[in-house]
């Protein structure tokens, strides 16, 4: 049987405009009003967008758009063809457009790959204001999550569902890395309190000023 979508889906074309966004659109931040914030705000998707730029948001909704109609098998074959054969800046924008394309729990295994780079603004893209690790990712690898953002320098607060997702074993390994880099003479972030499981009792006991 001929897939129905081969009729219209164009994959090289695809891939081609995918690549060209930054030179049909630009890379000039998203400059959004007060109307387009609060739509966001609304959609509870105010934070998502924070930094973003026009290339990355075209690359977002073409991936975003693509989903709802490619089947399953088709939109996986897709996604990691654009990420392995991305630049950095079009891999960021495919990790920052996973919490928003169809079935996106079936992506889990690229988010996770993803997550072993060594290159900053792509673990950025999946580490931080991205809703997706907390969602999909099982406890072993949001924990090596959290630990890499400590190792990359990485500020913990903008891990999105880090304060649901924390737990005592992720303390444990928090507080063994401290122990490794205080033996070694090597500082410890200063945020790494925020993975204690106090954490969240101190803050609710704490007395207004």
């Amino acid at each position: 049987m001929v897939n129905e979508t081969s009729t219209w889906f164009d994959r090289d074309r695809f891939l081609s405009t995918f690549t060209a966004a930054a030179r049909a659109l630009g890379k000039a931040p998203l400059g959004l009003d007060a109307d387009e914030r609060d739509a966001l705000e609304a959609a509870g998707a105010a934070g998502a967008v924070d930094g973003w730029r026009l290339d990355e948001l075209g690359r977002i909704t073409l991936l975003a758009s693509v989903s709802r109609r490619l089947p399953a098998t088709e939109l996986e074959q897709l996604l990691w063809t654009c990420y392995q054969q991305g630049d950095s800046r079009e891999r960021q924008a495919l990790l920052r457009a996973l919490p928003f394309v169809t079935g996106a729990e079936r992506f889990l295994a690229l988010a996770v790959d993803a997550c072993r780079t060594n290159e900053l603004p792509v673990f950025e893209a999946i580490a931080c204001e991205n809703r997706y690790p907390a969602a999909y990712f099982p406890d072993l690898n949001f924990n090596q999550l959290v630990l890499k953002a400590m190792f990359m320098g990485v500020a913990l607060a903008r891990i999105v569902g880090l304060e649901r997702r924390r737990s005592s074993e992720l303390a444990r390994m928090a507080e063994d890395f401290a122990s490794e880099r205080r033996a070694a003479g090597r500082s410890v972030p200063v945020d790494i309190g925020l993975l204690s499981p106090e954490h969240d009792h101190e803050r609710a006991t704490r007395i207004p000023e």
